[in-house]
């Protein structure tokens, strides 16, 4: 049996060994916006999972631009020297190749930390610090109220995130995805249901998607050629006057114009009242659509657990990468599990090859007890 899932992708000079992704997934865990060894044993374990790509979680540009108290930064040289200790024991001893996603919480900045709320995300309290948005608009009832960005403020944002894709390069990564979903500030400009300005960033379809293409653009000019730089949208918001898939394949043909090399297509996150409609795999069509399209490659994410399911999203020519969230932190090895599956075969350290080499049989360890006792 030939994988497709395990078959090598390249994103300009970068080769990944596989189409299986560990998504960005906030730990809540940095001080300050540094990271820690709390990072160093999550990120260090994941680097060895199997996978082709590690994505580090979604890290804020400057620090008001943090969802919590304890996600990561990359706004200042003790947040750089924090994180280029993690990436680069995970590059030396992982297999993975390792990205960032670089992001602004904007109005959903300023939260509590999951195990600190009574729903998932509710606002600080104490500690709290003013954020900003497209719009004075609250996310959802009791929410801060951002203040909207002027035009200077704007030129002041597109700086930082230059800034941090010149720390990202330093550190040491190997790509940038630029995080355009869930509801956070680069979706809060694209949709029509947070961005309600008058100027040249809202209004029409064109206004509204304008800065995250200048903020790319600007990106692109200070990353290395050779390093790919893709965004994560929120394809539809599930809100009948939100965003809808036709606006999401129009941004992106303005992105693969741009010189685009991925996009990582989620959905919603961006209104309280968002009517999602799960399912396994329920984002793939919109990945699919975009494709499609456009051409370029895409990622998909969302409710994928099983090596088959992941398998045939890929063979199918629905997308061209699947990323897993919580199917990782399940299972740190899942990309091994769905090798053995699918009779494929994944890179591992040399520390690990005793526990997949031929002469040991994975399907071992899967026996079960009343048939091993026969």
């Amino acid at each position: 049996m030939s994988s497709k899932l395990f078959a090598p992708i390249k994103l300009r000079d970068l080769e990944l060994a596989n189409r299986a992704v560990v998504a960005p997934m906030c730990q809540y865990s940095a001080d300050n916006g540094n990271m820690n060894d709390w990072h160093m044993l999550h990120l260090g374990s994941l680097s060895n999972s199997g996978a082709g790509l590690l994505i580090v979680e979604a890290t804020g540009v400057e620090l008001i631009g943090r969802i919590t108290p304890g996600c990561t930064a990359l706004a200042n040289d003790e947040n750089e020297a924090a994180m280029k200790r993690v990436v680069q024991s995970c590059k030396r001893f992982g297999t993975a190749k390792i990205g960032i996603q670089l992001g602004h919480a904007g109005r959903k900045a300023s939260c509590k930390r999951p195990w600190e709320s009574k729903s998932h995300s509710d606002p600080l309290t104490e500690g709290a610090w003013q954020t900003k948005a497209p719009s004075a608009i609250p996310f959802a009832p009791g929410w801060h109220t951002p203040e909207a960005y002027t035009l200077p403020e704007i030129e002041q944002l597109k700086a930082k995130f230059v800034e941090a894709t010149k720390r990202a390069d330093r550190v040491g990564f190997d790509l940038i995805e630029i995080h355009g979903a869930h509801g956070y500030l680069l979706h809060q400009f694209i949709s029509p249901l947070s961005n309600k300005r008058t100027d040249q960033y809202g209004g029409s379809r064109e206004n509204r998607i304008r800065l995250p293409l200048e903020i790319f653009a600007a990106m692109r000019e200070v990353w290395p050629k050779h390093k790919p730089l893709g965004i994560r949208i929120s394809a539809v918001d599930w809100m009948d006057d939100g965003l809808k898939i036709e606006d999401s394949v129009f941004f992106a043909q303005k992105l693969k114009e741009a010189g685009c090399d991925f996009i990582d297509v989620s959905s919603g996150g961006n209104h309280p009242d968002q009517k999602i409609q799960l399912g396994p795999g329920y984002q793939v069509p919109f990945a699919e659509a975009i494709k499609k399209a456009t051409g370029i490659p895409t990622m998909t994410v969302g409710l994928i657990t099983e090596a088959e399911q992941a398998e045939a999203i890929v063979a199918g020519g629905q997308a061209d990468m699947v990323a897993l969230a919580r199917g990782f932190l399940d299972d740190p090895h899942w990309a091994w599990h769905a090798a053995y599956k699918l009779g494929a075969e994944v890179p591992v350290s040399v520390q690990y090859a005793r526990a997949t080499l031929k002469t040991w049989s994975p399907a071992k360890r899967y026996v079960p007890a009343a048939k091993a006792a026969e």
